[in-house]
């Protein structure tokens, strides 16, 4: 079997092995899912209590140095087991999850949530688990591990982006420029730009000069705020990138009827917005939505001005 294939196999022998595995897995047979329909595209509302870990999950420095870092090796449970890839990585079953089929990749050694030297490393992965969707998840947006590298998976054609991209009707602007075909979306309540094409080297040379130039925006942080979905297929890698401005939106932070535990992260980015709470699943409007994406993602405007410069 392909690395893709052992995954899927790893999945199903986990659940037999890990009752936890088990319990989750089945548990999604019966999480409720309601439909935003938006303007000539949809929003998927995942109601799922387990995922109340991840949403949650304290992430400020403090709280992580006060936990013991649940991606090192010493630190996973007993019953789960992973494939090594790439002499680095280990894909392992995330128990908690979103995917029919859901994986956690995490980097062998502990050492912070930055992509910027690991890039090549999500397309090499991506062209490995050719069933799957890779996603980053950056250390404020979304991350419930800051402190230890690592990437998730998920069975491919779940998320509603996959539908819409092949469709091809919000894109604002696209080029090719040496074989690399650079898409801009719009009016998609969430910005994106897509990077698309067959040169490995040419892609990570695009997303460099991308990453330099989003520094800039905000010197401050460790690494400019971004959410990324990478698949690979017909030998062509694609590559969704969400710059961010927030991490979590003012609903996240009220409390009573005010509060939304909603804490945006690459899969909701994809168009699935996960509720860990019912009152959550039951008050998300497209109203709320629409507002919760204005507040996290980078405004397409200037984001647009970035990429026209660049590209």
């Amino acid at each position: 079997m392909n690395i893709s294939e052992q995954a899927r196999q790893l999945i199903l022998d986990q659940q037999n092995e890990w009752e936890l595995a088990m319990k989750n897995y089945a548990g999604l047979k019966h999480v409720k899912t309601r439909k935003l329909a938006f303007d000539g595209f949809d929003m998927l509302v995942q109601f799922n209590p387990e995922r109340i870990r991840s949403s949650a999950a304290k992430v400020d420095a403090k709280s992580v140095e006060a936990r013991p870092c649940f991606l090192c090796r010493q630190n996973l449970p007993k019953e789960q087991r992973g494939i090594s890839v790439l002499n680095k990585y280990k894909i392992l079953v995330n128990p908690f999850p979103i995917f029919p089929e859901h994986l956690t990749i995490p980097y062998e050694d502990h050492t912070d949530q930055l992509i910027e030297d690991k890039f090549g490393d999500m397309l090499d992965l991506a062209k490995l688990l050719e069933d799957f969707t890779v996603f980053y998840n950056g250390p404020k947006c979304g991350a419930s591990a800051p402190d230890h590298f690592h990437f998730q998976a998920g069975i491919k054609r779940f998320m509603p982006i996959e539908h819409d991209y092949k469709k091809g009707l919000f894109f604002r602007d696209s080029k090719n420029i040496d074989r690399l075909e650079i898409i801009q979306w719009s009016d998609y309540l969430r910005t994106i730009l897509t990077f698309s094409g067959r040169d490995k080297d040419l892609i990570k040379k695009s997303f460099s000069m991308l990453f330099s130039e989003l520094k800039t925006l905000q010197p401050a942080e460790p690494e400019p705020m971004l959410n990324m979905l990478a698949s690979f297929e017909g030998s062509r890698w694609t590559v969704h990138i969400f710059p961010r401005k927030l991490h979590r939106p003012w609903q996240y932070f009220e409390t009573g009827e005010k509060q939304i535990l909603l804490s945006p992260a690459s899969v909701d980015m994809g168009g699935i917005l996960i509720t860990p709470r019912k009152e959550d699943f039951e008050k998300l409007t497209m109203h709320v939505a629409r507002d919760i994406f204005e507040q996290v993602c980078l405004g397409e405007p200037a984001f647009a001005g970035i990429v026209n410069d660049l590209f």
